[in-house]
């Protein structure tokens, strides 16, 4: 694999394993109860959001170069019903999803980016298909994120820099040495 196609895909894991981590530390902060909250009808909980999620990673990335991405199996719908699960069996039905799509990533080659697939009878590069789960799962772990603070309002545990801390983080993460990256 070119450095091109590697660096590509080796990044991609990279940035989505670190929402998989925002995702789990908000979700972890959580109590069973209050992954099933919901603010108001238009809204949906920390539970019913994670279950659409691994509903797209399990119909999109399950043979994903050989099928269409939206499985005649999916319930899409269903995962917008709200079900009792407690946190564990939640957790574990995400390491599921994300079982499913992080090991398809890895296993993709440089030859696989410019191959076409389809989502909803639509084709797309893999490149593309990529950027379009890049773009969604971050998407819906900023609405956990958010959930998560409205729920613990004073009790949330910042999972970034704080209002107003960015001088000290900065301070005290600069980069002394050039060669050294992130």
């Amino acid at each position: 694999m070119t450095s091109i196609g590697k660096d590509y895909l080796d990044t991609v894991i990279k940035r989505l394993r670190y929402y998989k981590d925002l995702g789990e530390k908000a979700i972890a902060q959580l109590n069973d109860e209050q992954i099933h909250y919901v603010p108001n009808p238009t809204c949906n909980s920390v539970a019913i959001i994670v279950q659409h999620m691994v509903g797209n990673m399990l119909s999109r990335w399950t043979n994903f170069l050989t099928e269409d991405g939206e499985k005649e199996w999916r319930k899409r719908d269903e995962e917008f019903e709200p079900h009792s699960m407690n946190k564990t069996a939640l957790l574990q039905l995400w390491e599921q999803g994300w079982l499913c799509f992080l090991q398809t990533l890895q296993a993709l080659k440089k030859k696989d980016l410019k191959r076409t697939v389809f989502i909803r009878q639509e084709p797309l590069t893999v490149t593309d298909a990529i950027n379009r789960q890049l773009a969604h799962y971050p998407y819906h772990i900023g609405q956990i994120i958010l959930m998560g603070k409205l729920i613990l309002d004073q009790d949330w545990k910042n999972l970034s820099i704080p209002k107003g801390g960015s001088g000290e983080y900065n301070a005290g993460n600069s980069i002394k040495d050039p060669a050294k990256k992130y």
